[in-house]
């Protein structure tokens, strides 16, 4: 395989962008990050694959490109195969140095990035754009962050549209109580920091706030006999059973000694400034991975901008996301 002219690993994105802007770089370092021991073939997962450049031709342009092929010694279809089969970036036309760009910025900019923003930055439609954020969102997903233990916090939150927003007459109509009627709820589940570890936070959709909803992901993903910390909620009762859980509430206090929930409220508050700051508008259809998007910049908060890159694109293989996917995909809470 040819190589790069050695380049130092960048740490903003204007070193990012000069230091993608080479194919072969770009090409490299997605081949070590995918395949950390070797390259293998995605259908027989044959190792040593054969790699040369082929020719690929613009329909439109006219422009001749070089195309990085890896061919796999084993004899069964679909032989020949890049870096982008199988992973968020499979069929996809786009260049390694655009997507990695994107990686770069949808990890590490704090509030997200708009699909419009990122087209104007990147030369791509908003369609285009758009498909690339949910993709990438995929690719954040770490499938779960196992067992909490130690001291958990628990909360939910309704994700939806703002009630001052809507004309007085609509509004007198579907908000209720706490004008949680047609919104998203939302649970969460953050692990405090012991130290040496930072705090951690999980978050799924749920149906309702209902007892057995709640105490149900908390059995699941919290360790019997740890500490939970909630609000006063009703859902919440019946915990002591397991757990060693103590409550505030919020009609009388915020904080009692370390009795609060005001980690995960620090979580919904920067997830709420996400949405309503940068998108705007979320459709419950997608709200899962907005939420993995977020819970991502939170739990690698501690990694500089590089490691948050890399971390993703460790993690682009096996999270294919097609065009008919995205845009049929059903609205299914999590259980």
């Amino acid at each position: 395989m040819e190589t790069a002219p050695s380049l130092p690993q960048p740490r903003t994105l204007m070193e990012a962008v000069r230091y993608f802007a080479d194919p072969v770089r770009t090409h490299e370092m997605a081949v070590r990050l995918r395949w950390p021991k070797g390259v293998c073939c995605p259908v027989c997962e044959g190792v040593e694959p054969k790699f040369y450049w082929a020719s690929s031709k613009n329909r439109k342009t006219g422009v001749i490109t070089p195309r990085p092929l890896f061919q796999c010694k084993g004899k069964h279809a679909k032989r020949q195969f890049t870096v982008k089969t199988g992973s968020i970036f499979e069929d996809s036309a786009l260049p390694l140095d655009k997507w990695f760009v994107a990686i770069w910025a949808v990890a590490n900019c704090k509030n997200g990035i708009s699909s419009y923003e990122l087209g104007r930055a990147t030369g791509v439609t908003q369609k285009s754009a758009w498909f690339m954020l949910h993709r990438i969102r995929v690719a954040m997903d770490a499938g779960g962050l196992g067992k909490m233990d130690g001291i958990v916090e628990a909360d939910e939150a309704y994700i939806g549209g703002v009630a001052k927003n809507m004309h007085a007459h609509k509004r007198k109509q579907r908000v209720e109580g706490r004008g949680a009627v047609d919104k998203v709820a939302v649970m969460g589940i953050l692990q405090r920091t012991n130290g040496d570890i930072p705090s951690r936070v999980l978050t799924r959709i749920i149906k309702d706030a209902n007892a057995h909803t709640l105490q149900g992901l908390i059995r699941h993903h919290v360790v019997p006999g740890a500490q939970v910390m909630t609000d006063s909620a009703t859902g919440y009762r019946g915990l002591r059973h397991d757990y060693i859980h103590q409550h505030v509430n919020h009609a009388v206090e915020y904080v009692r000694g370390t009795v609060h929930s005001n980690g995960i409220e620090n979580f919904w508050s920067l997830l709420k400034r996400t949405i309503k700051g940068t998108y705007v508008s979320v459709d419950p259809t997608h709200l899962t991975r907005y939420l993995i998007e977020q819970g991502f910049r939170f739990n690698e908060r501690k990694d500089n901008d590089l490691g948050r890159f890399r971390s993703v694109l460790g993690s682009v293989a096996g999270k294919r996301l097609t065009w008919k996917d995205l845009t049929n995909h059903a609205f299914s809470p999590a259980p």
